[in-house]
């Protein structure tokens, strides 16, 4: 018999091998379970790490835009809260701005000013307390071209991120042309007028009350550019390219025959726009030719007293002849010490005084500011109107149809004074608004600019010839009126009266040649602002056609003023003055001229943003 049980255990032993193998390939699959478990959770886990990287890393931006948009607000609540920002931010002391930058006292201290791993930062209103901001200001370019940069910083979590951007003011210059009324300038005519803005309603032919001119834009006209105005538009047949924009009701009419007014491709009409306010003076600007104010003005222009020529020329010089001036940067506070210099750069005295005039380079981003006159004692400028006028200078009277020139032969042609010789002086010169009364704070400028620079005046500002850019790139020129900014279109040999309210009468005047005067057609670019009053051709009722005006820049003012009017009688029309042709710098868009005046309401738009390296860490140390 064969024995069965030996052949058992090797059996019992094979199943025992068979089981832990098994076992162990449980095991090992467990692990391998376990193992894709982990992984996938550690995979789902960095997942939404990554997630919530890529969600903060966005919000970072976010609150450094929100950074950019507070600042603003700030600044068209506080028109000069420019000055205001860390003089020790490293985007600040970089821009050289850490001289004219401070932090605001205690009482107003801005939380988004911090600096440092210790320093503030500015809350996100609405916001988790996650979202936060700091920025960094950089004014050097404010006092030159209206522009303010900041780099801004926002931190979520984590993350943050930092823009620079460059906030501007939303001003005048932002139109080709802008108006606060509608209506013919009462203080440079004849007429009585109360001036208002356009009503609703027509009482006796007109929106407008008694008396009161209104102005049309006429069929010759061309504007490229944007146009507002805070009046009604009158049109007639005219050609804009451009938006258009009123902020009264309704937003333009139409006179008789005017339905074909071109309003550009796909456009009805004007569209509402908000209003813009004037300010009442220029008198501000003359603080920066100051001496005694070296905190708020570091670089001083330069001031001129009484009636002034400049002449630009292309190599960016200039030549300026001012017989009453004085001092050209004064010091209105006495205990200064060397309180009335008299630098170089805006001209040696003898220079200035004479006819032959100072020939200077032209303050580069900077302003010139002619003053009237001065007849307190106590100021560096005063004359006694008593006593003689300055040498070789002779004036015929101090009212309406006064005028100045030089008693010796001139040393150069721009000096030869105001009225010239044959010339009538112009029918504007009312007692409000008398021409080349011989003390103004007027300026007669013309040439050619290679320059920035502005150019204001305390009364008028007349342009006596071409203004042009030597580099239209780069060269940038305004011209601010506290009163009018006039055309100079002088005549002579004129006959009859001028009347535009009933009864309607029409002078009749000789052209003065051009080799007394200038040749037909002008050229003017620039950016225009008259506070008071108007932008005016003189003489526009008579003379003739003058052919174009030719504006490249903006033009701002309170009341329309005319540069054209055809005579009708005798028939047919006699055409006198200029067609308007007027387009926009959009440079100005970005830019301004120096020191240039801005509404005294206003917000400040951003003009260019770039996305750059982190400023900040997230515990707020420096650096990405």
């Amino acid at each position: 018999m064969i024995d069965r049980s030996r052949n058992r255990r090797p059996r019992i032993r094979l199943q025992a091998e068979e089981s832990g193998m098994a076992l162990v390939s449980v095991i090992g699959l467990a692990m391998v379970m376990l193992l894709m478990v982990a992984t996938a959770l550690s995979f789902s886990t960095s997942g939404l790490i990554k997630a919530r990287s890529d969600q903060n890393w966005n919000a970072a931006l976010s609150a450094a835009y929100a950074g950019v948009d507070e600042y603003a607000s700030r600044l068209s609540n506080d028109s000069t809260y420019q000055k205001y920002g860390n003089p020790a931010a490293a985007f600040t002391l970089s821009s050289g701005s850490a001289l004219t930058t401070s932090l605001p006292a205690i009482a107003n201290a801005n939380a988004a000013f911090g600096i440092g791993a210790g320093g503030t930062w500015g809350s996100l209103a609405g916001a988790s307390a996650r979202a936060s901001f700091r920025y960094e200001v950089d004014n050097s370019d404010y006092s030159a071209q209206g522009v303010v940069r900041i780099r801004s910083t926002g931190r979520v979590g984590t993350q943050t991120r930092s823009v620079i951007a460059n906030l501007k003011q939303k001003g005048f210059i932002n139109y080709v042309y802008f108006t606060d009324y509608e209506l013919l300038d009462p203080a440079t005519t004849t007429v009585s007028c109360v001036p208002s803005h356009a009503s609703t309603t027509v009482v006796s032919g007109s929106r407008h009350n008694p008396g009161c001119i209104e102005i049309a834009f006429g069929s010759s006209d061309v504007l490229t550019g944007p146009v507002h105005s805070n009046d009604t538009l009158k049109v007639c047949k005219s050609t804009f390219s451009g938006r258009v924009s009123s902020s009264n009701t309704p937003l333009f009419t139409n006179g008789g025959g005017c339905a074909a007014t071109d309003w550009g491709v796909g456009v009805a009409g004007p569209v509402a726009g908000g209003v813009l306010t004037l300010p009442l003076t220029n008198g501000s600007m003359a603080d920066e030719t100051r001496n005694d104010l070296t905190a708020a003005v570091p670089r001083p222009g330069c001031m001129y007293t009484g009636p002034t020529t400049i002449t630009f020329t292309s190599d960016g010089r200039m030549r300026v002849v001012s017989p009453w001036t004085r001092v050209t940067r004064p010091t209105l506070n006495t205990s200064v010490a060397n309180p009335n210099p008299l630098p170089a750069a805006c001209g040696a005295l003898a220079d200035l005084n004479s006819s032959a005039g100072a020939v200077i380079p032209v303050p580069n981003e900077n302003l010139i500011f002619v003053q009237n006159v001065q007849t307190s004692p106590t100021n560096p400028n005063y004359w006694n109107l008593a006593a003689a006028p300055p040498t070789n200078f002779s004036c015929t009277g101090l009212g309406a149809g006064s005028g100045w020139k030089y008693q010796s032969p001139p040393s150069s042609p721009d000096a030869y004074g105001y009225p010239i010789a044959n010339e009538v002086v112009p029918p504007s010169s009312t007692t409000v608004s008398p021409a080349y009364k011989c003390t103004n704070g007027d300026v007669f400028v013309k040439g050619v600019l290679n320059s920035a620079v502005t150019v204001a005046a305390q009364n008028n500002v007349y342009i006596t010839g071409d203004l042009s850019y030597q580099d239209a790139a780069t060269n940038v020129l305004g011209l601010v009126a506290q009163n009018t900014v006039w055309v100079w279109n002088p005549v002579r040999s004129c006959t009859g009266t001028l009347s535009l309210v009933a009864p309607i009468s029409y002078r009749t005047c000789t052209a003065m040649p051009p080799a007394d005067a200038t040749p037909s057609e002008r050229l003017i670019q620039a950016a225009i602002l008259a506070v008071g009053h108007t932008f005016q051709v003189q003489n526009f009722d008579a003379g003739g056609d003058r052919g174009d005006l030719r504006v490249m820049g903006a033009i701002a003012q309170t009341f329309r003023g005319p540069v054209r009017l055809n005579n009708p009688v005798p028939s047919p029309d006699i055409i006198n003055g200029y067609d308007k042709i007027y387009t926009y710098d959009t440079r100005l868009l970005t830019t301004a001229p120096p020191k240039f005046l801005a509404p005294t309401s206003t917000t400040y738009g951003v003009t260019q943003f770039a996305d750059v390296a982190a400023a900040f860490k997230p515990d707020g140390s420096t650096g990405p």
